[in-house]
């Protein structure tokens, strides 16, 4: 008993002390430190917000992709706006009155007493115009930040950009450290590494007269806090080879994705058509915004991550030979006839009597019984559900490459693509009613397939490693001495033994040396390039052209899927503009000017 009423009087002793120490602390502000009361009387106290730098961007060799430039935003304070002479206003910003109405309208909504923004990124003119009349006008108040600035106009898919916050993200508890006006990443690398490049914001504490005219800092700046600058970031991307990149296929639609093999770097990262990203950093962001959304050629839409729906066409064959190597149900000596009422081969070639040779031809039955041999192994006697086995088990393995899932680049928005499964028939057809005569076509990269630029270059560049990748990644490092994430570290292996490459590796050389990707060599500078045509089938119009390789063949440092939309055979547009790359990252220099010319000259999108 003694024991609680100890305890009883422990805690109100606790709770006179705390309320003794609030009157002793509430005296002295009220009654012995004077400035309080003199700065009530005399002037009141403005936070003023001071903006961190946002973190810059730049590429694997220091030059600089993304920085800030100076802006100015108008702020107000509703409760401090005293006799407003509107149509003044109007005058000095240079806005309709009932623009200036609205926007006025906006700022009590948010909030009577806080600042918020009344008009954004004025340049540097409009504010030395604006800001000797602002005395004028109670309650408004200029507060400087930054915007972005783009020096080289390139890789904008992949930048991304920043924009205001909006309403239905300020509500969001994700995002409580932001206020109405902030920017925020809303695309790209800025979305994706939001957290590192946003920084941190201080305040400054000002005093300021009844007219709005400051007096200084407050408590000499004792209660202000730093902003703390975001953090930059060190890209993989080499800019030399994205504006060349750029430079070929300017004009054309289309992808190109380069990656290093060994790191899963991606060198150059191409949607085209592409844009100015310095179009997103005006007053006119809007307008510019909704112009480019409505393009007829999808200017804004993402190719390397997005265009998941188009079938790779024959480089595909290239995992069809990998799988039945794995299988054992083919050797690398193994051949088939050329029999074409199986299906249809697009040129008239020799009987395959190899792996090799058949890659080189891109024999079409060829891969067609490759499949069968797959998918028909004879473990269950019903035909149907043998082909289910099969297929079960095919997709499987080919999933190990990448294709049907998210790679998990680190870009917002990336798609899984489409790889064939027995759910997907049993859905079409109905169980047991679909068989291989139905599903021929994906032996030949057509039928139920959709695989993305960027999933043809991790393929390439899982080839070139002879059976593993490493997750694609566009930031080599957060801050100059930093490393990538460690997802962006680990290997991925295939289900396929890398004992099994090396046949497929012999016939994508001969593609290159003496078969349909010729316009790609590079032998003449000593480097062999292994690589693999194709034709993507377009429903709605001219196929698409498709060409993926890497170099060298034994040093592999380079890996590249080029994908040009309605330019018919990859032979004639998709592979001179990858041979052309390759030279440019390897030597650093192009000397292949006619293969330039033809490639710009855009006569390929012209031939039946």
């Amino acid at each position: 008993m003694n024991y609680l009423e100890n305890r009883k009087y422990v805690i109100q002793g606790i709770f006179i002390l705390v309320g003794a120490v609030f009157a002793l602390r509430l005296f002295y502000i009220q009654v012995v430190d004077s400035s309080y009361k003199q700065a009530a009387e005399t002037n009141a106290i403005k936070p003023v917000i001071q903006y961190p730098f946002r973190g810059l961007i730049y590429d694997r060799n220091g030059e600089l992709l993304v920085q800030n430039t100076p802006v100015y935003d108008m702020m107000v304070v509703p409760k401090e706006v005293q006799e407003l002479d509107t149509m003044r206003l109007v005058e000095l910003v240079n806005l309709p009155l009932e623009d200036v109405r609205e926007r006025l309208k906006k700022a009590r909504a948010y909030s009577y007493v806080q600042p918020s923004a009344f008009y954004q990124k004025l340049s540097t003119q409009e504010f030395a115009r604006i800001q000797g009349s602002l005395i004028d006008f109670p309650g408004f108040y200029i507060n400087a930040r930054t915007a972005r600035g783009y020096p080289h106009q390139s890789l904008a898919h992949a930048l991304g950009y920043i924009a205001e916050i909006s309403p239905r993200q300020l509500e969001d508890s994700a995002y409580s450290d932001y206020r109405p006006g902030d920017y925020i990443g809303k695309s790209g690398i800025e979305l994706e590494y939001e957290e590192y490049l946003m920084g941190k914001r201080g305040v400054k504490y000002k005093m300021v007269n009844v007219r709005g005219v400051e007096k200084g800092s407050f408590k000499d700046g004792a209660y202000d806090t730093l902003s703390v600058a975001g953090k930059n970031l060190i890209s993989t991307i080499d800019l030399d080879l994205q504006q060349y990149g750029e430079f070929l296929m300017n004009g054309a639609k289309g992808s190109v994705v380069a990656i290093e093999p060994k790191t899963g770097e991606v060198l150059a990262y191409i949607s085209a058509p592409f844009y100015d990203p310095n179009l997103f950093t005006g007053k006119d962001y809007g307008k510019n915004y909704m112009e480019l959304l409505s393009e007829p050629n999808k200017t804004m839409f993402n190719r390397p991550v997005m265009a998941s729906s188009n079938p790779p066409g024959s480089i595909f064959k290239l995992a069809q030979a990998l799988v039945g190597l794995q299988e054992g149900v083919i050797t690398p000596g193994t051949g088939y006839p050329c029999n074409q009422s199986l299906v249809k081969c697009s040129h008239a070639h020799a009987a395959p009597t190899n792996l090799s040779t058949a890659i080189q031809t891109s024999c079409n039955p060829y891969f067609y019984q490759v499949f069968r041999a797959i998918v028909n192994q004879g473990k269950s006697k019903n035909t149907y559900k043998d082909t289910a086995i099969g297929l079960a088990d095919w997709r499987e393995q080919i999933t190990t490459f990448g294709f049907g899932r998210e790679l998990g680049i680190d870009l917002p928005n990336e798609k899984e693509g489409i790889i064939a499964s027995t759910a997907m028939y049993d859905r079409i057809y109905g169980e047991n009613r679909w068989k291989f005569s139905t599903i021929y076509s994906l032996s030949i990269g057509q039928g139920e397939l959709g695989v993305t630029p960027l999933q043809m270059a991790n393929f390439m560049a899982t080839i070139a490693n002879r059976g593993y990748y490493i997750t694609p990644h566009i930031i080599r490092s957060i801050g100059e001495r930093g490393e990538p994430l460690p997802e962006y570290q680990e290997r991925h292996y295939t289900a396929v033994e890398s004992r099994h490459f090396d046949p497929v590796i012999e016939g994508m050389s001969a593609v290159v040396k003496s078969g349909t990707g010729r316009n790609a060599s590079l032998e003449k500078m000593g480097i062999e390039v292994c690589g693999k045509t194709g034709t993507a089938e377009n429903p709605q119009g001219k196929d698409h052209a498709v060409f993926v390789a890497f170099a060298p063949k034994d040093d592999p440092k380079i890996a590249i899927a080029v994908y040009v939309e309605n330019a018919g055979f990859g032979a004639q547009s998709a592979a001179p503009i990858a041979g052309l790359m390759i030279e440019q990252y390897l030597t650093d220099s192009v000397t292949q000017k006619k293969k330039e010319d033809w490639v710009l000259s855009r006569e390929y999108l012209n031939i039946d």
